[in-house]
């Protein structure tokens, strides 16, 4: 589908902001870790290509340029050791939510708390595998569904537990909607150098301790199984963003609850793809309104 190996959408050094194939270092699969990118040109789901010109990295945006993002679908209790932790039986089918395109955030952006959700304590981390869709389509079967992606990133789902289980009147879109609430990236790996997203290491550090690790097969719902059922009666267009799921280790699952605080340092990584870095702002009510 794609002629790219990981794509990142980078500001240069130049000024401008370009789609490129990232350049790394012998021995180093941290997409993060890029300094210079090839450029490409054309339609990143469609003909294009990745040119010989070199741009220097100035900073790593989010993968998708917005205007290329159409839904971000999400998964709920998708790892069994999750649901577990959670006392919530196994699900029978995938528990989907969705987010708002907004709370779509690069790589190393801050995670923006809003005064609203300040109110009170819940505020959690949840690495995930990302599934970027890369070309639009309908009843797709379990072996065909991974030849429709464009590719994986790692991204983090920021839920608040207050909002989404209680104030949010158990619509779990609300507490986990909020602007910058899913930084992800830090670029989209194609399947041709991913081939098996069920067999990645995946983890979360918090101020530099590990506070969640676990693997990708502990998946209830596959990446192919989710795409075939997302896809049942309804198109998956180019730019759909699917966040899998987390896996065990989130704050609420500890005793006492381990909740996130203003200045801590979240970092979601998954093998092969790389890190993102964020740090957590609590906003003042001035801050919201600029």
């Amino acid at each position: 589908m794609s002629s790219f190996s990981r794509l990142v959408r980078f500001l240069a050094r130049d000024g401008r902001t370009y789609y490129g194939d990232a350049i790394l270092p012998r021995g180093v699969t941290d997409i993060s870790k890029a300094r210079q990118a090839r450029v490409i040109k054309g339609d990143i789901f469609g003909k294009h290509d990745v040119t010989d010109q070199v741009a220097d990295i100035r900073l790593l945006l989010a993968p998708l340029a917005p205007e290329d993002v159409r839904t971000v679908r999400c998964l709920g209790l998708n790892y069994a050791a999750h649901a577990k932790e959670s006392k919530m039986p196994i699900p029978q089918y995938p528990v989907v939510f969705y987010k708002p395109a907004t709370s779509l955030a690069g790589p190393s952006d801050p995670i923006p708390v809003h005064p609203i959700a300040q109110q009170a304590a819940g505020l959690d981390y949840e690495c995930e595998l990302v599934a970027v869709i890369g070309r639009a389509c309908t009843d797709v079967p379990e072996a065909e569904a991974l030849d429709y992606v464009l590719g994986y990133a790692v991204g983090n789902d920021v839920s608040h537990r207050e909002w989404q289980l209680r104030r949010g009147g158990g619509q779990w879109s609300l507490g986990k909607g909020f602007d910058g609430w899913a930084p992800f990236g830090p670029g989209i790996v194609s399947g041709r150098v991913l081939a098996d997203p069920q067999a990645l290491g995946i983890r979360t550090r918090l101020n530099g301790a590990v506070v969640q690790e676990s693997s990708t097969a502990d998946m209830i719902f596959s990446v192919r199984r989710t795409i075939a059922f997302l896809s049942q009666g309804t198109t998956l267009m180019p730019g759909d963003v699917i966040f899998t799921g987390t896996p065990q280790g989130v704050g609420m699952g500890r005793n006492p609850p381990l909740w996130l605080k203003d200045g801590d340092v979240v970092e979601v990584e998954l093998d092969g793809v790389g890190t993102c870095t964020n740090k957590v702002e609590f906003r003042t009510a001035r801050d919201a309104k600029l």
